[in-house]
């Protein structure tokens, strides 16, 4: 049970990052070296962590232009801290296919639940449900 732990402070952390980025500038060495300093960051499996944030530094400009195929609001409607979750969930789902999606979904809804809106996992679900289907067909439909 400790890694699904570490793992999901990670997918945590990697939020924060995300959202720090989004909120500020994405200087991702100065994000990872304060995100050290988070008191989750000891309980954090730290692999995961930078290769999250890692791939999603190299993929930023491709998940962030895709993300409003997945929901009918544009990018710039949506709350930071929902933004964050889409895209380090998107890239989670298009590029950790080691990950089980119905994993890298439950995970991105507990966290969801802990920083967004009251209401906001739902749309969270819906949006990574459709991007699931896009990435992940075969798993998708086997689980439906």
């Amino acid at each position: 049970m400790k890694k699904i732990n570490s793992r999901r402070k990670s997918r945590e952390l990697v939020m924060k990052s995300v959202y720090r980025g989004l909120v500020n500038s994405f200087d991702y060495l100065q994000i990872m070296k304060d995100i050290k300093e988070d008191p989750d960051f000891c309980r954090s499996d730290e692999v995961f962590y930078e290769s999250m944030l890692m791939g999603i530094k190299e993929n930023y400009e491709s998940i962030f232009n895709e993300i409003e195929d997945f929901t009918d609001k544009k990018s710039s409607e949506l709350n930071p801290i929902e933004l964050s979750i889409i895209i380090s969930s998107i890239y989670e789902l298009k590029y950790k296919i080691d990950i089980p999606f119905k994993v890298s979904i439950n995970e991105a809804l507990e966290i969801t639940k802990s920083f967004g809106g009251v209401e906001s996992y739902k749309f969270i679900n819906g949006v990574l449900d459709k991007v699931a289907k896009k990435y992940r067909p075969t798993e998708f439909n086997l689980s439906h």
